[in-house]
């Protein structure tokens, strides 16, 4: 009895600590916040939230209430400056409903002389652009900014929009002393919170309420005192793995008429079929007719068919970098301005299919940067990008016309977010959205020693299949980085820069050096490592926390470095390294060390193979182990001497 007793007083207890908590109660700042010079959560912290309040809330006039209000203490500001510069983006549907900006306020708080110092920014120091058709963005910088400062902003977002909620994460890069998340909607209507993330709130109060003098629904989550979220390497996007929180609308009840609007992906699959930017535009099917030259028409494979019009697609329209679910001005003015969203792009690319005799459907999904797509909770609002599919043979094949470089299976890198869904004329089927081939990544030298311990030569580095598109990419959106980040890499002399797409669309970039930096002179010998600048002392998987995430690639990869060296005329090799093999149990991790010698010439060639695209997070120590060899092997050493 005494222990029931125990029970029920340590579970009233926690209840009354919930319950006693106050959320939405803004604190003052305190001086103690002010004066402090570093972390109490973590020490070498160059900034931390110290309050974060998002309250979402919905009135009975149908308007969505967005009101943030965010403090953050910077301790160095060179190395906090996400959090010196802000942007807040405004939707407009561009058919007349749209949000609306209020209330921003931004200020630096610093303590000098004793006393705080308060600096505003000016309604001249924000300023708003035009980001593409449905976004305006308000950005703003912090002024007066000094370590030690105090930058607060707050604002409030009026939204029409109710479907959902933006994705809230709780944890950030810096440690966060109290974060708060509330959600206030009117019983009328009903919500699925959807919760994502390992982190459980410290304070908790959900439920029935009268609040704003009416009926409401509340969820109300608070955290404190939680570290930094370190960003781990090999993820295509960190945020997956942040512990989120987004409300989706579920049901209405009014005048005891109740509607669901709990969707599976064959509800959204017929929405999508009825909207007029996506599976109206698909039934203009007159648009694509004779739109095809007739040689394709001619063309009896399928496959090379298919390919055919991958490749008209890409030759005569234009992605305009908009992705989007539903087109913007329509199949009709892609077709005669030539340039078009996504969705505008592959639905035409489907269209033409199907106007081929093609089984040919869209496949929707949700990009890389958006986030990864959850297939347990089907949302419009998740998605932002449309493939073309067609099937043969029972096989799924995926096609992307928004960029020139991709083939049949290899869509842009943008869009390899693990999965998609087939959207059929009568189903939605979910599907795997990877590149089934492998990349690789083909690093070679060309060198001669001198006597006086100088190699010359000539580099290349090329890149195959998704590797090559994303080089090409890069370097087609800003050829002067693309070059500066081979200067930056490779410090030491170098002419004749060049880059370029190959006939066979890999990208190489290549240069000639000449440089006495590689040898090390001891007496008479001439010692250096064969790898020459390939060669790295350290590897990238140096995780020594337990790993959160998956380990991910854009691809299957080989990673290859062939490097021939040829001594000058009377020298000799000494201590060449002899070949070697290692792999993982499975196979899926491989290395090897190749050394071949012919005379006065050193072949030493090296490559790592990776099978998959992705691989759980307990592999990463058998990640970290070959990396661990191949460093050593990789770090060994030749001699070059005289012949007696």
């Amino acid at each position: 009895m005494i222990k029931k007793w125990i029970l029920f007083i340590g579970c009233f207890l926690a209840s009354v600590l919930y319950s006693q908590h106050k959320f939405l109660n803004d604190p003052k700042l305190s001086d103690e916040d002010l004066k402090s010079t570093q972390s109490k959560i973590e020490a070498d912290a160059p900034a931390e939230v110290l309050y974060r309040s998002v309250h979402f809330m919905i009135d009975y006039n149908g308007f969505l209430t967005q009101e943030i209000v965010s403090r953050v203490k910077i301790y160095n500001k060179d190395n906090a400056g996400d959090y010196l510069d802000h942007e807040i983006a405004v939707y407009d549907s561009g058919r007349g409903d749209r949000e609306t900006l209020s209330n921003l306020k931004a200020i630096t708080h610093t303590w000098e002389n004793g006393k705080k110092v308060s600096t505003k920014i000016e309604r001249d120091e924000k300023f708003k652009s035009k980001e593409d058709k449905n976004y305006t963005v308000t950005k703003f910088a912090f002024a007066n900014v000094k370590n030690g400062s105090v930058v607060e902003y707050s604002y409030t977002l009026y939204s029409p929009f109710l479907s959902s909620t933006p994705r809230i994460l709780i944890e950030e890069e810096i440690p966060v002393k109290y974060v708060e998340y509330v959600f206030d909607h009117p019983k009328p209507l009903g919500y699925t919170i959807n919760y994502k993330g390992s982190l459980a709130p410290n304070f908790r109060d959900s439920g029935s309420k009268v609040l704003y003098g009416s009926e409401y629904e509340t969820y109300r989550f608070a955290y404190e005192k939680l570290p930094a979220f370190k960003d781990e390497k090999f993820v295509l996007n960190n945020n997956n793995y942040k512990t989120g929180i987004k409300a989706e609308l579920n049901s209405t009840l009014f005048n005891n008429v109740f509607k669901s609007y709990s969707l599976s992906w064959k509800d959204i699959q017929k929405r999508l079929y009825e909207h007029d930017d996506f599976g109206l535009q698909l039934k203009k099917e007159n648009l694509v007719k004779n739109v095809l030259p007739a040689e394709i028409g001619a063309i009896t494979g399928k496959i090379e068919k298919a390919n055919a019009i991958l490749k008209f697609v890409q030759k005569n329209y234009t992605w305009n970098k908009e992705d989007d679910t539903f087109t913007d001005k329509g199949i009709k003015n892609l077709l005669t301005t030539r340039i078009g969203n996504t969705a505008e792009i592959n639905l035409l690319l489907t269209m033409l299919l199907r106007d081929a005799g093609f089984q040919a459907d869209p496949v929707v999904l949700s990009t890389v940067k958006r986030g990864m797509l959850l297939a347990y909770n089907p949302s419009i609002s998740q998605l932002n990008f449309v493939l073309a599919s067609f099937t043969e043979g029972g096989k799924i094949f995926l096609l992307d016309g928004t960029s020139k470089l991709t083939e049949i299976n290899m869509v842009s890198p943008r869009a390899l977010n693990h999965y998609g869904i087939v959207m059929s004329k009568d189903d939605a089927k979910q599907i795997n959205v990877i590149f089934p081939e492998v990349s690789k990544t083909l690093l070679s030298i060309n060198a001669k020693l001198t006597p006086e311990g100088t190699f010359e030569g000539h580099f290349a580095d090329r890149d195959t299949k998704l590797y090559a598109m994303i080089a090409n990419e890069n370097y087609t959106d800003d050829e002067k980085v693309f070059a500066k980040n081979y200067q930056d890499e490779y410090k030491f002399p170098f002419t004749n820069l060049k880059h370029g797409l190959q006939p066979n669309n890999d990208f190489e970039t290549s240069f000639d050096f000449s440089s006495d930096t590689f040898v090390d002179n001891i007496g008479n010998k001439l010692v250096f490592n064969p790898l020459l600048f390939l060669y790295s002392q350290n590897h990238n998987y140096d995780q020594t926390e337990p790993r959160r995430a998956a380990i991910e690639f854009y691809s299957a990869y080989d990673r290859a470095k062939k490097v021939t060296i040829t001594l000058p005329e009377g020298y000799e090799f000494e201590n060449v390294p002899k070949s070697k093999k290692f792999r993982t149990e499975d196979s899926a991790l491989q290395y090897s060390y190749v050394v071949t010698q012919t005379g006065n010439q050193l072949t030493v060639e090296t490559t790592v193979q990776i099978d998959d695209s992705v691989f759980p997070k307990e592999y990463y120590p058998a990640f970290k182990q070959i990396y661990d060899n191949v460093t050593k092997m990789e770090a060994q050493v030749v001699t070059a001497v005289k012949k007696k």
